[in-house]
């Protein structure tokens, strides 16, 4: 467990919601994305080791094919996201080359972790762009994955990618400013949890899970990924992408956001991979 500020951290995971990737009527907010990427740009000229998980595709997908609402169809869903992450993966490359870096597309599913060769295959390939100070995009591969094969939502993405490359930091982006002490869409007087343990009960109990339209993840999801991603020593930070330089306020210990800190031991390697990564299968019946 490393007890360490933000501002003293070397490897940092981020991620964007879609509400943080799209527009409020569809389509990709560019602006919002290059405040984004022009914060994580200063980040790297700071020495830090940057990992970007971004929403976004399928949203970006369905707004290129001219859906109103997300369909329930699979197939559908899978098309949309071949489109998105063409558009996505043009807008980043573009994002990050006006400063001064280059951006990689990672796609990943549940098995791609789960079978041992693969994660290995996976954390060498993130751990080298990271050395060749490449920023690696990374998305569920939405174009093949089934229900039984999905993270389920980017939130427990970025807890896997978090601990696969053992990052200090977790960063969760939303359009909430953090975890509050009650839904603040439906209740003006919740208060911002600005700081917590990551094995405080209480938690879960706080947590709204709602979800919007263009994504999956809700305030419950975010929770149980710090909890994932604290197997490996990780901390996470849950506050709103639409918060004007967020991360730079974060990098001077600012306070922003909710903090949820690490203090469960970390596990061994294979423990670890075992715990994150692995899911039971079969079924058993009783007669």
């Amino acid at each position: 467990m490393n007890k360490i500020n933000f501002s003293s951290s070397k490897r940092v995971v981020v991620k964007l919601g879609s509400s943080i990737v799209t527009k409020e009527g569809g389509g990709i907010n560019e602006l919002q994305l290059q405040h984004i990427v022009e914060q994580i740009a200063e980040l790297v000229k700071q020495k830090k080791e940057v990992v970007l998980v971004s929403s976004g595709a399928i949203a970006a997908g369905l707004k290129k094919l001219g859906y109103k609402e997300r369909p329930h169809q699979l197939s559908e869903l899978r098309a949309a996201a071949s489109v998105g992450q063409m558009i996505i993966a043009q807008i980043y490359e573009q994002l990050f080359s006006r400063s001064g870096l280059v951006s990689s597309l990672v796609l990943l599913t549940h098995d791609d972790l789960s079978i041992k060769k693969s994660y290995l295959n996976a954390r060498s390939t993130i751990s080298h762009l990271i050395e060749k100070k490449i920023i690696p995009v990374i998305n569920e591969n939405d174009t093949v994955a089934d229900d039984e094969i999905r993270f389920g939502d980017n939130d427990t993405l970025a807890a896997m990618v978090a601990n696969l490359i053992e990052a200090d930091y977790l960063v969760l982006l939303t359009d909430q400013e953090g975890l509050f002490s009650d839904d603040p869409r439906k209740n003006a007087q919740a208060i911002l949890i600005d700081h917590a343990y990551i094995d405080d009960a209480k938690l879960e109990l706080v947590a709204q899970d709602t979800t919007s339209k263009v994504g999956t993840g809700g305030m419950l999801t975010k929770i149980k990924a710090a909890q994932r991603a604290s197997l490996s020593g990780t901390h996470t930070i849950i506050a709103s992408g639409r918060s004007p330089n967020i991360l730079t306020q974060l990098n001077k210990d600012e306070s922003a956001g909710t903090h949820l800190e690490c203090n469960v031991a970390e596990l061994v390697t294979k423990k670890k991979w075992i715990a994150n990564n692995l899911r039971s299968k079969g079924k058993v019946y009783i007669d």
